[in-house]
């Protein structure tokens, strides 16, 4: 099921774009989150203070918790929820060049897909998808049974 994303996630658009959009608003304190250019995977949290837009990356961990990336000196903090890392950066002195004042809304709605755990495949096994076997063979090996909508194959040291 996909969920809505914070109004104030714009996804791919580029940082020339970004600061276009932060120029237009013209007030400190304005900010937006976008996908990263350079590291997939990766947001930006663009924040505008005196006509310069500043940019932190924005790591998402495999449990799903967001971070800032932090520079020298600075705590890692972990948040469940971008609404969540905004609401600690609109507090004044946490690090940035101007706390978060006011976020620059998307026009459309964005989508975000829930995070599915990659498969682990077995260990020393490989599956394979059932190929249809002709009606008229009678015999079946039990690699090709027509009872399993999947056979499993050994790894090649235990065939012959």
């Amino acid at each position: 099921m996909a969920a809505a994303l914070p109004p104030y996630y714009h996804g791919a658009i580029s940082k020339k774009e970004c600061e276009e959009l932060l120029g237009k608003k013209n007030k400190d304190g304005a900010y937006l989150i976008r996908d990263s250019e350079t590291i997939q995977g990766a947001m930006c949290l663009c924040v505008y203070k005196h006509k310069v837009v500043y940019t932190y990356r924005l790591l998402q961990t495999h449990t799903g918790n967001y971070t800032l990336m932090a520079s020298g000196g600075m705590k890692e903090i972990f948040f469940k929820t971008l609404d969540e890392l905004v609401r600690h950066y609109k507090r004044r002195n946490q690090g940035l060049a101007i706390h978060l004042r006011s976020s620059l809304k998307r026009k459309t709605t964005l989508l975000i897909q829930p995070r599915q755990a990659p498969e682990q495949p077995e260990p020393q096994r490989r599956w394979r998808q059932q190929r249809p076997i002709p009606e008229e063979d009678g015999d079946h090996d039990y690699e090709n049974a027509p009872s399993s909508e999947y056979v499993e194959v050994l790894p090649e040291e235990f065939q012959q």
